[in-house]
């Protein structure tokens, strides 16, 4: 038998690709239970990985033996699974974004520290090869002290009102765009910027998902209190420019960008490097490290910690563009 059991809560969307990263791990951690509102979506997927369903994962949580839950619900309904599972004394895996408001950010960093458990952030852009080069390069200081971080996350969405689900009420979802995809260039930003982020502001546009009641498209600028500003740009209206990195740094000593695949690095001396990596399936790698996490009692690359600052900085770009400012993040 693995030796983790995990409770998935929320088996529909995203669920199909943790729950391929939990196959392809499966000698050391597997779902046992399914937890999800509706009764034939829990039992299609108790049913496929041959684990037991439920249709309320409070039930789950007082019956089964878990080590650990992985929560796949919407947006608005993380804050009360994540509590439910620490005050159940059960780790954490879960989806973004962590959670919505200040209010939740303060009950699950409360529910968690009580509870002693281990809750990971599923940031699994983080686990592209590309990424973890590019952190590796900047803590060496390979480009010296960092001036500037930039990243993007853009792609034509074909949602309509009766696709979007939702994803179209900003009660749900928590915003727009920005708190859904664009939560992927902000914890990417806040990864390789490697600083607390202070303030921040946007500009919020609805070019073409004119039904959304939030933004279908942002642009955001942050400042770390290590100096370094960030800027990101992200939607569901459009394609980016072919030219465009997925991300890119720039330093003292010179500066790396990358299409995700690719690393290049160019320094004022002249050098000039590409390094080619090995696509991976990154929510496997991040279901990976999540047991290597449970198992070998380390922190995960981000926990609460970082949620919480990933929904500072929306939270004040939010704000920003609310009211036309560069609004502070906000201690959460």
């Amino acid at each position: 038998m693995p030796d983790i059991k995990v409770g998935l809560i929320g088996a529909g969307g995203i669920a199909t690709a943790h729950i391929h990263g939990y196959r392809e791990h499966s000698d050391r951690i597997r779902v046992t239970a399914v937890a999800d509102a509706v009764e034939q979506t829990a039992a299609d997927r108790a049913g496929e990985l041959g684990a037991t369903p439920y249709t309320d994962y409070r039930q789950m949580l007082e019956i089964e033996e878990l080590d650990a839950v992985d929560i796949c619900l919407p947006h608005h309904l993380h804050r009360d699974a994540i509590v439910a599972a620490a005050e159940a004394g059960k780790h954490i895996l879960c989806e973004k974004p962590l959670c919505l408001t200040a209010q939740e950010a303060a009950d699950v960093k409360a529910a968690v520290a009580a509870a002693g458990v281990t809750l990971m952030c599923a940031h699994n852009q983080l686990f592209l090869p590309a990424v973890a080069k590019a952190k590796e390069l900047l803590d060496a200081g390979t480009i010296g002290t960092v001036y500037e971080v930039r990243t993007t996350d853009s792609f034509y969405n074909d949602f309509d009102p009766s696709t979007m689900g939702w994803r179209a009420s900003a009660a749900t979802s928590g915003g727009g765009e920005l708190i859904d995809t664009g939560y992927h260039p902000t914890y990417l930003l806040l990864h390789l910027a490697g600083g607390t982020p202070v303030e921040a502001t946007a500009m919020l546009s609805t070019h073409r998902l004119k039904f959304m009641e939030g933004e279908d498209s942002a642009q955001v600028l942050v400042r770390f209190d290590n100096g370094v500003v960030g800027q990101l740009v992200t939607s569901w209206a459009y394609q980016p420019a072919a030219v465009t990195e997925r991300f890119s740094v720039v330093g003292e000593l010179g500066a790396l960008h990358s299409d995700g695949n690719s690393l290049t690095i160019r320094l004022r001396s002249g050098e000039i490097s590409t390094v080619e990596l090995e696509p991976v399936n990154t929510f496997v790698a991040e279901i990976g490290h999540f047991a290597d996490s449970l198992l070998g009692k380390t922190r995960p690359l981000h926990t609460e910690e970082e949620g919480i600052a990933v929904l500072g900085i929306l939270l004040a770009a939010y704000e920003g563009a609310r009211s036309k400012t560069i609004a502070p993040v906000l201690n959460l």
